[in-house]
């Protein structure tokens, strides 16, 4: 009977051992995997002019990262995003952009598109700016990253603006979180300081629970500046500016939620960017 059972034990015990390694084989690891290699097909120098808004200004290539597990080439879908920012921000700038290219390994930006980019980069326009663009492919849930080599590119860029500048180059806050409520004839007290024409700025107290806007025309509701998409407690903060200008399809947007904490804050506007903050005094 002993002998019966240690043989149990025996067999029990290799099985266990041989079921352990099959399941150690069975294991799907990442290898290896090589940077993309990333090239243009213009690297001089670029001024961007408006009039050419639709020819193609620029294109980018990069090889295949061919990532590789213990089971192969692997065969899940490469995603790739290109980042762009200003030289010496080392891709950790305030506005560096990040452009998501799906599984293709080139894309083309017209020159209207190009000058998008560096209006979000928040760069002046009429002046070169050195500019540097890198890919990151990655995996599925952005796993397994890989950094291509960095292109340098002088880039001039125009004038162009996210959301249209006040046609009256004046803008006034209007709303419940004012003094003088909702109207569309708010006195001096209420005119934002132009900083430039793309940016306006103004400091006042609010009250929570309360939303205002923004008129360029004495009397006229359009046009008429608020929040484009309402997102909770970030829209007190800041984000994206939604406008009005009577044109057809176009509806009012939303008021701009006050923080949650009253007090004196600054409402910085720019137009170029297409992005408002809110910062407490």
């Amino acid at each position: 009977m002993n002998k019966i059972f240690g043989i149990s034990i025996f067999f029990f015990v290799v099985a266990a051992t041989l079921s352990a390694c099959t399941k150690e084989e069975n294991k799907v690891y990442f290898k290896d995997g090589t940077p993309p290699v990333l090239s243009s097909d213009n690297t001089a120098s670029l001024v961007l002019v408006q009039d050419n808004a639709s020819n193609n200004a620029v294109t980018f290539e990069w090889t295949n990262p061919e990532y590789q597990f213990n089971t192969g080439i692997s065969s899940q879908d490469v995603t790739y995003t290109l980042q762009v920012d200003t030289a010496g921000a080392d891709f950790t700038g305030p506005s560096m952009q990040e452009l998501s290219i799906s599984k293709d390994l080139s894309v083309t930006y017209t020159v209207q598109q190009l000058n998008g980019i560096l209006t979000k980069l928040d760069v002046k326009e009429n002046i070169p700016h050195q500019v540097e663009f890198r890919i990151v492919s990655s995996l599925a849930n952005n796993s397994v990253p890989l950094t291509s080599n960095v292109i340098g590119i002088t880039i001039t860029p125009y004038l162009d603006v996210a959301v249209p500048i006040p046609p009256t180059n004046v803008l006034y806050i209007t709303g419940d979180a004012t003094a003088e409520g909702w109207t569309n004839a708010p006195s001096d007290a209420q005119k934002c300081e132009q900083i430039s024409n793309t940016e306006y700025s103004i400091v006042t107290d609010f009250a929570p629970g309360k939303q205002y806007k923004f008129l360029t025309t004495l009397n006229n509701w359009q046009p008429q500046y608020g929040v484009a998409t309402k997102s909770g407690v970030d829209s007190k903060k800041g984000g994206d500016i939604g406008y009005n200008f009577a044109l057809p399809g176009q509806k009012d947007p939303d008021g701009i939620p006050t923080p949650d904490e009253a007090g004196t804050y600054k409402v910085d506007l720019n137009f170029k960017t297409g992005k408002y903050t809110v910062t407490k005094q």
